[in-house]
């Protein structure tokens, strides 16, 4: 006669082979969330069903309206001294605060911003058949469109498809990214390195460090990839998340949303409860964040701090991310205990881009931190 706990294991055994297969099976259909939502579905599998804490206004159920803003900060200003050290005490308040910020006259024209959003739609809307010949798993490519890269790892399925490209330091072959995004991947890629360049070199000011000292010493600038992200409107948007909440593997990432919104910040309100935030859809802005190794980097003097996307009724929401990392680096990923704020004491162990993102691969979005792993 079975114990108590041996018939729980069983029927949990049992409903994880279950899930396994409608895993497989949604998958196997090469069709994505898309795929749902153009069969009619009227509510979510529930392989997409995430758990009430999951979906709380915050961590503590604290509800409430939050008297908090996401900080805006111009690039036009850098011609002076004083401009640019006025743009560096900004970008420093709120990289060490929020961990997000939004950049307006970035130099990344409106144009290139709305050719990639439409792009990715077009792509996402073309028939199933026309995108199942890019619908991948396989690391090994540098360009793969998929549902979930952690799919099979996470506790829940989200409620969003990607595109998912490795553009830098060596771009896919040209015949797998979609017709679509051919063109407009590797010219927006190229507006958001020189970006790039420019949001590290006034954050290498940040922490009292030469102006060229997270591109050329730490190798910030040397990888990017970009994750095209379509969210569908969703049947049962109190049921699923767009993106589960995380931090991201990245030293910095560089979002372009379209005016769905949807993101959300986790930030301490005025009681330091924690509350999700609202990142606003400014036009013509780009939302700029600080990865998991630049805190690293930093020595805790930046926050990578944690967000999600939630589902909802409106959409499609599109968003283009661009991670600054490069996923092969060999390159040790070690504290700057020197120039300027703090003790002088190292706050993580050394480790390496590939050491990280393996911890990653193995616990997919959400869970604990990788930056615990490496915390002394």
């Amino acid at each position: 006669m079975h114990t108590l706990h041996e018939s729980l294991l069983q029927q949990s055994m049992a409903s994880d082979h279950e899930r396994l297969r409608a895993l497989k099976a949604f998958d196997g259909t090469k069709a994505g969330v898309k795929g749902l939502v153009d069969a009619g579905v009227t509510t979510i599998p529930a392989i997409f069903h995430h758990p009430p804490e999951s979906l709380a206004d915050a961590p503590h159920h604290h509800r409430g309206h939050h008297q908090f803003a996401i900080p805006v900060i111009d690039l036009a200003g850098l011609g002076t001294p004083s401009e640019r050290a006025s743009v560096v005490g900004a970008m420093k308040a709120a990289a060490a605060t929020v961990g997000f910020f939004q950049v307006t006259n970035h130099g990344v024209p409106e144009s290139a911003m709305s050719k990639v959003l439409a792009a990715v739609r077009r792509f996402n809307e073309e028939p199933a058949e026309a995108k199942a010949p890019y619908y991948s798993r396989d690391p090994k490519r540098r360009a793969r469109y998929q549902c979930n890269f952690d799919l099979f790892r996470s506790p829940a399925a989200s409620w969003r498809d990607t595109l998912y490209m490795e553009m830098a330091p060596e771009p896919p072959p040209p015949e797998q990214i979609p017709p679509a995004c051919r063109t407009i991947a590797p010219e927006y890629t190229r507006l958001v390195q020189r970006l790039g360049r420019i949001l590290f070199g006034l954050l290498s000011e940040a922490l009292g460090l030469s102006r060229s000292y997270l591109e050329e010493e730490a190798g910030c600038l040397e990888g990017l990839s970009v994750g095209c992200h379509y969210y569908p409107a969703c049947p049962e948007p109190r049921r699923t998340l767009g993106t589960a909440r995380h931090s991201d593997p990245s030293f910095l990432t560089v979002l372009l949303q379209d005016a769905v919104g949807g993101l959300q910040v986790l930030v301490e309100d005025e009681k330091r409860r924690p509350a999700w935030v609202d990142v606003p859809a400014e036009a013509g802005a780009l939302v700029v964040n600080v990865g998991d190794y630049l805190q690293i980097l930093s020595n805790d003097r930046f926050r990578s701090v944690e967000h999600r996307v939630v589902a909802s009724s409106a959409g499609p929401r599109v968003s283009v991310a661009c991670f600054f990392r490069a996923d092969a680096s060999t390159r040790v990923l070690a504290p700057i205990v020197a120039g300027g704020d703090g003790d002088g004491r190292a706050r993580y162990r050394s480790t390496t881009v590939p050491e990280m993102l393996r911890h990653y691969g193995t616990k997919g979005l959400g869970g604990v931190s990788a930056l615990q792993r490496v915390r002394i």
